[in-house]
């Protein structure tokens, strides 16, 4: 019996389909979840989405929401979800790069600190979740018909 996943970001419905396993970055920690869970109701943190159908894994990375869940149905409220394959990997990188930039210059107690740091926390996700695509598509092999 698998469970509803439903993610759902301003712009669209990212996903809508059964699944057999779900495992997010809740505000703390990461959890998972199966069908049949308890209610929960979550806070959910920048991070790595990974959901299971069968042999096959599907990883988003994810920047704060929330997740209702209940025994059949896992409901996703996000700013952003990003598949695995649509990461921009100079994108992100850059990114990285223009934060870390800006921490060498900025204290806790500066206003744009939190920014900085969440921007960063975004690439540096964004570039795990990509990696992850890449190495899977490196790892594949090509078999020619002889």
């Amino acid at each position: 019996m698998p469970i509803r996943l439903k993610i759902i970001t301003p712009e669209k419905t990212i996903i809508d389909q059964d699944v057999d396993e779900v495992v997010a970055p809740g505000y703390y920690g990461e959890f998972g979840v199966l069908p049949g869970h308890a209610r929960y109701i979550t806070i959910l943190k920048i991070g790595e989405l990974t959901y299971r159908n069968a042999a096959d894994e599907k990883c988003l990375a994810i920047n704060w929401g929330y997740a209702d869940i209940n025994q059949k149905k896992m409901t996703v409220l996000v700013e952003t979800a990003e598949f695995e394959h649509e990461i921009d990997y100079n994108r992100a990188l850059d990114a990285k790069q223009r934060a870390e930039e800006e921490l060498k210059h900025l204290t806790p107690i500066d206003a744009q600190y939190v920014a900085a740091i969440s921007a960063l926390e975004r690439a540096a996700i964004r570039l795990r979740v990509s990696n992850r695509y890449r190495s899977k598509s490196s790892n594949r092999t090509i078999s020619y018909n002889k």
